[in-house]
């Protein structure tokens, strides 16, 4: 499957759906990294430190992860701004990692399933 680049096609193929877990960001030395790496979805290295996305213990408040299920292309124009539009409008943070098969939207947990119903409402607004 080639990815698609043009806006509309992304928008209104995004297809979300929420993946299970829950997630928290957090700084750590890099020293912390070997212990942490078996369990971390995403790792960037910032000039200020390291940056992970890790399982939330059961006391912290947590992210939960929405997968948009279209295949876009890293040259891409329009799909984050569209989906952190639509969030923006509603109050809700977002956090977006783009991977080379799908892009990841980070929100609030007790937001996810509202974050989850406007995307799929702009996805159907952008088709139709």
């Amino acid at each position: 499957m080639l990815p698609v680049s043009d806006t509309s096609s992304m928008i209104a193929g995004m297809n979300p759906c929420r993946v299970p877990g829950r997630w928290v960001f957090r700084s750590v030395a890099e020293t912390d990294l070997p212990r942490l790496l078996p369990s971390a979805l995403a790792v960037f290295r910032e000039a200020e430190g390291v940056s992970v996305l890790v399982p939330a213990q059961d006391d912290e408040r947590a992210m939960a992860q929405i997968t948009l299920k279209v295949f876009s292309s890293l040259e891409g124009v329009g799909l984050t701004a569209a989906v952190s539009a639509a969030l923006a409008e509603a109050g809700i943070a977002c956090n977006v990692i783009a991977a080379t098969q799908h892009d990841h939207i980070f929100v609030p947990e007790d937001r996810a399933d509202e974050a989850l119903a406007l995307l799929k409402a702009r996805a159907e607004e952008e088709a139709a």
